[in-house]
This record gives structure tokens, C-alpha cells and sequence, in this order.
């Protein structure tokens, strides 16, 4: 066999080249069933392989990339879940009334509560805050994975900064209701002094006596009033300053009527010491005193011990010296010396007497 293939080689070396130059080529050699070409079988059971493994390959790819889906769905929910989690009570410290306390809290000076340093630490909280305002966090459907994740982390912090701002409101609040507390005690403590004070001061003082038992009724009820709240301390002190104001006004209304009865008094003394005045004008200027006719008084009359007659009260001009008080009140004293008028006239004891007559 060898030989022969060798030979049949050197037979096909020795033929000649085409003829005019053209190129040699072997004629192909097809096979009648159309299967492979001679030298390359191929299996019939290739084919089968290669399109069950192609399958395979898809529906692989295709579970990897639903399967991933799936995973990354379930991702996605987990965060926007967890976002509106951490959003909802972020929401409930940052709301509009809450929002407002804050802003009024803050408003709160030292000097306004018990502990200064509970208003130290409230601008500290809201410094750490980055200030009062309303803060707003999103969560939406539409959002990737990632910015769910990132949202429910700012809110978490929020919350954080939130809640601190909150505990430090409440401390600043006690502390300012505890020192409104001690005011409210120390101003009905002062009331009920001056309230007692005003009740021993005012006895006889009032025109209605029902006014200062009202005060004392006011401070026995403040005595008893548990006074454990601002409000029920100013409710008492309140109280005691309406009874206290009631007398007052009953003292004042007293004293205006005791002034008024003076000044009418004054009055009445005053029109009859002109009417007196008058009388004696017009008496002196019609009879003068030439005609008084009083007998010199004894020595008993004069500081001496017996018992002499009291002068004479008719004028021989026919008016009677009891209608001047001052005059009479002088005679009956036994007066030393002359008895002048406002005029300068000598109305008794006139001897040795060198004024006008």
C-alpha cells in the first residue's frame, strides 16, 4: 500500500502544468447525502448538544437577571421602608406645633428660670441642630436604593439632633415654671403681710366694717390654699389684693367724707364769727359803748376769794354781751384789765382806760 501511494505521488508530480498558464485547481468533491466533507465526520448529536447548551445558557442568564431583579426589588423596598420609618417620628419632633415650642423656648433668658445652665444647653442642642427649621426628608417610590439608604440615614441623624433638642425644651420649661413657682410664693407671702398689716391699720377707719372682714376672710383662705402651683399662689394673692383694694377704697371714701365734715365745720365757724363781726360792727356804730353801766367787780371777781356779782350782761343800749361769745367768755373769766373790741373800744373794766372811748 505504501508503495502504491508513493507511486501514484510521483505520477501526479510528473504531469505537466495547464496549459496557457492558467491555475490548476482540484475539482471539489461534494458528497451525494451533503454531509460533511470527507476526513469530518460530525456527530448527529452535535447539534442537539450545542442548541440544549445555548438554551441552558439563556434561560441561566435570564434567571440570573430576573433573579437579580428580584433582589434588587426586595433592596429597594427594604430601604423605602426603613426611610419612612426613620422619617416618621423625625416628622412628629419637626411639626409646626413643635417647631413653635421651640422657637418660643428659646426665646427663654437666664434670668427667666431657676438653672441658667438649662438654657446653656438648649442653645447648644439647637446649635447641633444647625438651628430651628423645618426639615424636610423625602421618600419616594421613584427614588434608587442608594438615595432611600442616604435619606434614612439623615433622618436618623435629624431625629438624633431632634430628640436632644426636645429633653433640653422640657428641662428649660421645668425650670422656668419651678422659678415662677418661687415668685408666685414670695409675692402672696408679701400680700398676706401687707394684706394683715392693712387689717390692724384700717379698724375704725372705713365706712362699711363688712370690707375688712372681707380681708380678713381673704387672708385665711390664702393661710389654707395649698399654693403648690403658680397659678393657684397668684389666684390667692389676686384675691387678697381685691379685698385689699375694696378697703382701701373704704378708707379713702372715709377720709374724704371726715375732710369734707371738717371743711364744712370750718365753714359754719367761720360765717358765724363774720355774723359776730357784724352784730358788733353795727352795734358799736350805732350806740357805742359810752353807755355800759357794769358795776366794778369785787375783789373775789379779780382771783380773790369772795364771792362778788357777776357783771351785768344788758348794754344800756339795749343789745346783750352774751351775743358776743369772746367778750362774755372774758367778763365771766374774771379779765384782768379793760375788755377791748375788734374796733379798740373798751366794753368793761375801762378805768384808768386811755384809749379811744
Amino acid at each position: 500500500m505504501a508503495d502504491q501511494d508513493d507511486e501514484g505521488a510521483a505520477g501526479l508530480g510528473s504531469v505537466s502544468g495547464p496549459v496557457g498558464g492558467e491555475a490548476y485547481a482540484p475539482p471539489a468533491i461534494m458528497p451525494e447525502d451533503g454531509g460533511d466533507l470527507p476526513g469530518k465526520p460530525r456527530p448527529k448529536w452535535l447539534v442537539p448538544v450545542v442548541v440544549a447548551v445555548v438554551a441552558v445558557v439563556v434561560v441561566v442568564a435570564v434567571a440570573g437577571l430576573v433573579g437579580w431583579r428580584v433582589v434588587e426589588n426586595r433592596r429597594h423596598g427594604a430601604a423605602l421602608d426603613s426611610c419612612s420609618r426613620a422619617v416618621k417620628p423625625l416628622q412628629g419632633k419637626t411639626g409646626p406645633a413643635r417647631m413653635a415650642r421651640y422657637r418660643e423656648t428659646a426665646g427663654i433668658k437666664a434670668d427667666q428660670v431657676k438653672d441658667a445652665k438649662t438654657v446653656v444647653a438648649m442653645a447648644r442642642s439647637v446649635k447641633d441642630a444647625e438651628g430651628i427649621r423645618q426639615q424636610t426628608v423625602r421618600c419616594k417610590p421613584s427614588m434608587s436604593t442608594d438615595k432611600l439608604n442616604a435619606a434614612a440615614g439623615r433622618a436618623k441623624k435629624l431625629d438624633g439632633e431632634y430628640a436632644a433638642v426636645d429633653k433640653a425644651v422640657d428641662a428649660v420649661l421645668a425650670s422656668r415654671d419651678a422659678k415662677a413657682l418661687d415668685d408666685a410664693k414670695a409675692a402672696l407671702d408679701a400680700k398676706k403681710e401687707e394684706a394683715s398689716k392693712l387689717l390692724a391699720d384700717s379698724d375704725g377707719k372705713v365706712t362699711d366694717a363688712a370690707v375688712r372682714d372681707g380681708l380678713q376672710q381673704a387672708i385665711n383662705q390664702a393661710g389654707q390654699s395649698k399654693a403648690d402651683t403658680a397659678k393657684a399662689c397668684q389666684d390667692a394673692t389676686a384675691a387678697l389684693q381685691a379685698a385689699i383694694d375694696r378697703v382701701n377704697a373704704s378708707m379713702q371714701a372715709k377720709s374724704q367724707a371726715d375732710q369734707q365734715a371738717v371743711a364744712q365745720a370750718q365753714a359754719a365757724q367761720q360765717q358765724t364769727r363774720q355774723q359776730g363781726a357784724t352784730r358788733r360792727r353795727q352795734a358799736s356804730s350805732g350806740n357805742g359803748w359810752r353807755g355800759y353801766t357794769q358795776s366794778r367787780p369785787t375783789t373775789g371777781q379779780h382771783g380773790g376769794g369772795g364771792g362778788g356779782s357777776a357783771p351785768s350782761t344788758q348794754h344800756s343800749g339795749g343789745f346783750n354781751l352774751q351775743d358776743y361769745p369772746n367778750l362774755w367768755n372774758q367778763l365771766q373769766q374774771g379779765h384782768e384789765g379793760p375788755a377791748i373790741d375788734n374796733q379798740g373800744n373798751c366794753i368793761a373794766d375801762c378805768y384808768g382806760w386811755t384809749g379811744s372811748n
